[in-house]
């Protein structure tokens, strides 16, 4: 980077009111993207400078910026990457008090889908005024969307690597195809002409066994308290992926002092996460006491708590049913609150007082749920794994 470049991006990160003392330094301004850059931030981080949001259009060259909101949006998408834009478009809501008119449609059009906005229209849902309803669901299904397309493949397929993944059967079946023992199997008969394997043998994993009986049954009870936003996001997403599977029975519920059975509406997860109301407090034991009721085969069950452990109920009521489930053979994990973008928001006590019982609690990355899923249905050590999740956060 030479040292005119390297003066220019201090001068944006220091401000308009900076100008003057880089001046000083010799004749280097901004260049035409990097002034509108300069305008774009004013906006919001230097207010009294700028004017800040308000009537009247974008000031030229040098002079203050006060642009109307959606075209400052529209600029702040074209000069900076995605991730710079959603940050910039939390501080926004944050400094400048916009967070009554994230439901004007025309804004909504112009934001960049972001889990944590997405938890902002979640808790006011109920001020959703009737002109921005199509325009809220609209931007809530490009966040379900971009999730879909992080994890739903991966959770499928580690699904289906490790539900009645032992036998074949000779019937065929193309949702049933066994594609790593046919392919590895069949390279013998690799065709160079057709750069292709042209099997001579096909293997199906026998389905027989998917009977109501040795399903397994996956229930989420996810807490919907205020600081649990972007949990209840990517938990609802993920309730509906595994719900589509015909493989799995799957229940989602949601609690905060009281308890809303969702399961009904997971073929949906743009109607689910409307079905979740943030903000409320917390009973987990009396929302655990109504889930228990789903384990019928609790070596085909795994449960999973997502939820800050913020226990306003009966705490040692809450541990004790915890223990008993753990006892009675279910597969039971405990998924920490993610807020701010990923950083774990919880009870640390209550946490520790989990994990003595051996029962994994732990803050997990929802790219890494996949890999979590696989190893249970395997009944596999998860607590082995949660080692390797933690030794994977230190590096």
């Amino acid at each position: 980077m030479d040292e005119t470049t390297h003066i220019q991006r201090w001068r944006l990160i220091l401000g308009q009111e900076s100008g003057s003392r880089f001046g000083q330094m010799g004749d280097v301004g901004l260049s035409e993207q990097q002034d509108l850059m300069d305008q774009a931030l004013a906006a919001i981080y230097n207010r009294q400078e700028s004017g800040g949001f308000g009537a009247g259009g974008r000031g030229a060259g040098k002079g203050p910026s006060n642009p109307q909101i959606t075209r400052w949006l529209g600029d702040v998408r074209s000069l900076f990457d995605k991730d710079l834009v959603t940050v910039i478009q939390g501080d926004a809501m944050t400094r400048c008090g916009l967070k009554q008119l994230i439901f004007e449609p025309e804004l909504l059009e112009n934001l960049e889908p972001d889990v944590n906005l997405a938890s902002t229209i979640l808790m006011l849902k109920d001020q959703i005024p009737k002109r921005s309803k199509e325009s809220v669901r609209a931007f809530i299904q490009k966040i379900v969307e971009e999730i879909n397309r992080l994890l739903e493949q991966d959770i499928k397929r580690a699904v289906t690597a490790a539900v009645n993944r032992r036998k074949h059967s000779p019937i065929p079946s193309a949702a049933a195809l066994d594609y790593k023992t046919t392919i590895s199997r069949n390279l013998k008969h690799y065709n160079q002409e057709l750069h292709t394997i042209v099997p001579e043998h096909f293997y199906f994993f026998d389905r027989t066994s998917t009977t109501a009986a040795n399903k397994w049954t996956v229930i989420l009870d996810v807490d919907q308290s205020g600081s649990m936003g972007e949990s209840v996001i990517y938990s609802s997403i993920i309730s509906c992926i595994l719900a589509s599977m015909a493989s799995l029975t799957t229940r989602i519920v949601a609690f905060d002092t009281n308890i809303v059975d969702l399961t009904e509406k997971s073929d949906d997860p743009v109607d689910l996460l409307f079905g979740f109301q943030l903000g409320g407090g917390t009973d987990i034991d009396r929302s655990v006491a109504y889930c228990q009721k789903f384990i019928e085969n609790p070596a085909k069950t795994l449960f999973f708590l997502i939820s800050d452990l913020e226990e306003g109920g009966n705490r040692a009521a809450f541990l004790r049913r915890m223990q008993e489930i753990k006892e009675s053979g279910v597969t039971l994990v405990c998924l920490l609150a993610l807020a701010d973008g990923g950083r774990p928001y919880y009870d640390a006590q209550m946490a520790q007082k989990i994990a003595a019982m051996h029962i994994p609690c732990f803050a997990c990355n929802p790219q890494m749920l996949p890999a979590l899923l696989e190893r249970a249905l395997k009944g596999q050590d998860l607590q082995q794994f949660q080692k390797e999740f933690e030794k994977k956060k230190e590096k």
